[in-house]
C-alpha cells in the first residue's frame, strides 16, 4: 500500500513523470509502474488548464 500511495500522491499528482517513479520502486519495466499509477482527475483538470 506504501509503494502505491508513494506512486500516486506523492510523486504523479505532484508532476513527476513516469519514468522517474518508476526508477524510484525500482521496477525495471514501466508497464509495472502503471499497475500503480491511476490517473487521479485533480491531476487530469491541472494538465487541461496548462494546454
Amino acid at each position: 500500500m506504501a509503494r502505491h500511495s508513494l506512486a500516486t500522491t506523492v510523486t504523479l499528482s505532484n508532476g513527476e513523470p513516469i519514468k522517474t517513479v518508476s526508477k524510484m520502486l525500482g521496477h525495471n519495466k514501466l508497464s509495472t509502474t502503471q499497475i500503480y499509477a491511476k490517473v487521479i482527475e485533480r491531476k487530469v483538470g491541472e494538465d487541461m488548464e496548462l494546454l
